[in-house]
This record gives structure tokens, sequence and C-alpha cells, in this order.
């Protein structure tokens, strides 16, 4: 499908939004995971600067769109007006107004200039929300996902549902729907959301060109540098197989 966007000149916008560890960020590492990275890009956005505040709300998100042949996945989106924003009381009612206003225009703009948007929502049960919150807190590889947003995220539930209920109802629309990803089971929640993708474009399989290896020619003459002229970096890996040698 990437060989296809690229070739054809196709433009591709994948939205996952859904709960804090509803499982969005690792099905996005195992959308991208074997793309070729010049082509597709993850845009995960930080909270808006004080300029950025100041700008049109859609702006910051548009300058992350794709270009010809390219690929563009975001964890979170432009969304996040409508639910942490909402919820949190990061914006006015009129603002949060206005972006439901606006939002199914905006969209409707990016299809009629050609760009294939799908929009997935990952869906968990507070059970399994609390769950994923309880082994990040005590795993120090994943311990930087849980932050304070997310803890707020258990004792706000229902204020989610609603927002994201709201969401739905104005934005959930023929020409951009959404599609609600079951992500109880997060490894069945990746193979699905890939395959619902692969099915929803309407892509041709092209093979890349294949690529001629050439012999190698014969030496020159080049002598190496020695080896002490040089700075490398310690062998710590030969000192973990010794270990586990011993033990």
């Amino acid at each position: 499908m990437q060989q296809w966007v690229k070739e054809t000149g196709h433009r591709v916008v994948v939205i996952c939004e859904g709960r804090d560890a509803a499982g969005k960020g690792s099905a996005i590492k195992r959308i991208t995971e074997y793309l070729n990275p010049r082509s597709v890009r993850i845009a995960a956005l930080p909270a808006p600067t004080e300029r950025q505040k100041t700008q049109w709300y859609f702006q910051r998100y548009v300058e992350h769109l794709p270009a010809a042949g390219e690929i563009v996945v975001f964890d979170r989106s432009w969304y996040n007006r409508a639910g942490v924003e909402r919820v949190m009381g990061f914006c006015t009612d009129e603002e949060y107004s206005r972006f439901l206003r606006q939002v199914p225009v905006f969209e409707q703009m990016l299809l009629d200039d050609g760009i294939l948007l799908r929009k997935y929502w990952f869906s968990v049960s507070d059970v399994e929300q609390e769950k994923r919150f309880r082994s990040r807190l005590g795993d120090p590889m994943r311990r930087w996902k849980l932050s304070p947003m997310d803890v707020e995220s258990i004792t706000r539930w229902e204020d989610y549902s609603r927002a994201k209920d709201a969401m739905f109802a104005h934005t959930d629309l023929p020409s951009s729907p959404w599609f609600v990803v079951e992500s109880e089971d997060k490894k069945r929640s990746r193979l699905n959301v890939i395959k619902h993708l692969l099915d929803s474009i309407p892509y041709l399989r092209l093979e890349p060109p294949t690529v001629e290896i050439p012999d190698r020619p014969k030496a020159r003459g080049y002598v190496r540098p020695p080896r002490d002229q040089q700075r490398y970096v310690p062998d710590h890996a030969a000192s973990l197989v010794k270990k586990g040698k011993k033990k």
C-alpha cells in the first residue's frame, strides 16, 4: 500500500483517537514499524505554545498534513478539543462549539482536495484502563506513559464518555466516518485496525523496482588506518555474553 501511495502521489491521513491507555500508541507503532520512514510520519503534537494558542485552532495541524506520496498517522489530532480540552476545561464553551461547527467543513476540505482520511476510535473498558495504568506504574520502561492527566481520566470516566458521544454525534459523517476499534485485547485490536486500513484504501499491489547489487571491485591498494588512532565504543555486549555463560 505504501508503494502505491508513493508511486501514485496519493496522500493518506490516519487519525487514532481514544481514551488514555486504549492502545493507540502501540497500534500506531505496529502500523508504521516496517514502513519507509521517509514517506510515513507520526504526528504526536505536544501542548500548544502561547503563540499557537492565538492561531486558528486547526493551523498547527495543517502543517503536518501529507504531501504527495506520504502517509501521516496522527497520535491524537484536532479532536483533542472535543476530548481532553472539553473535559478538563482547557477551552471555552464558545471555542468548543466553534470546533464542532468547523471540523466537518475542515475535513470535507481535506477530502475535496483528494486526501484519504481514516478516523479510528480505540475503545477500552474502565476496568481494563485502570489495569493498564497500574501495570505502567510498576514498569520503569513504560512509566513515562503515565501522567497526572491520565490519572484524572479515571475520575472523569463519565465526562469523557459524554464528550465522546457528543463528538461522534457531530463528526461521525458518511463522508468521514468514525471506525471503532475494540481494544480490550491489544494484539487483536492491532491486527483488526491494520486489516481494516488496508481494506479501506483501494490500492494496487506494486512491487518496488528491483535493485541490482553489483560485484565488489578488486582492491586498489587501500590501507585502513591503525585501530588505535580511532575512538571505539567499549564492547559492553561481550561482557554480558561472558556473564551469561558463567550463569
